[in-house]
């Protein structure tokens, strides 16, 4: 039996990673995140599709391709978290398990930083773990898809 496929999406400058800012975002570059991920997810029973773009309204695309065919998703929206009316509509409209995640812990960064308008439209939000996030992000969504299948 084919696994189930969880969406990850990535926002703007995640494509940096390793390179932008490491003390604040790590070592880890997003290709090593992926890695990471597509272990983790085989490990849950899941395939990971993984993606990133810097671009809004692909983000928001992809978040209503996950809802049509995903079992559930993952979004780390970069700066969009902060800005995007755009990906909380699309993440509203999302009939499916849904987990926010940012590698630093936005509420301990800088004023503008620590407000998420797209948290209200996910059934949780991870932080502050670096790529490790990521990870835990995974469980998360598979217990949360767990809970829902009982």
């Amino acid at each position: 039996m084919a696994a189930k496929t969880i969406f990850i999406l990535n926002g703007p400058n995640l494509n940096l990673l390793g390179a932008r800012e490491p003390e604040i975002y790590g070592a880890d570059t997003l290709a090593d995140i992926e890695t990471a991920c597509d272990a983790a997810a085989g490990a849950a029973g899941f395939a990971a599709d993984f993606r990133q773009s810097n671009t809004e309204g692909t983000l928001v695309d992809w978040v209503q391709e996950a809802n049509a065919k995903a079992a559930g998703l993952i979004i780390n929206p970069g700066a969009y978290t902060h800005t995007s009316i755009a990906l909380l509509d699309a993440l509203t409209a999302a009939n499916i398990a849904k987990i926010e995640l940012h590698l630093s812990n936005i509420h301990a960064r800088e004023e503008f930083r620590q407000r998420s308008v797209t948290a209200a439209a996910v059934d949780g939000v991870i932080m502050g773990f670096g790529a490790a996030g990521y990870i835990l992000a995974v469980e998360a969504l598979k217990s949360l898809l767990q809970k829902r299948s009982a």
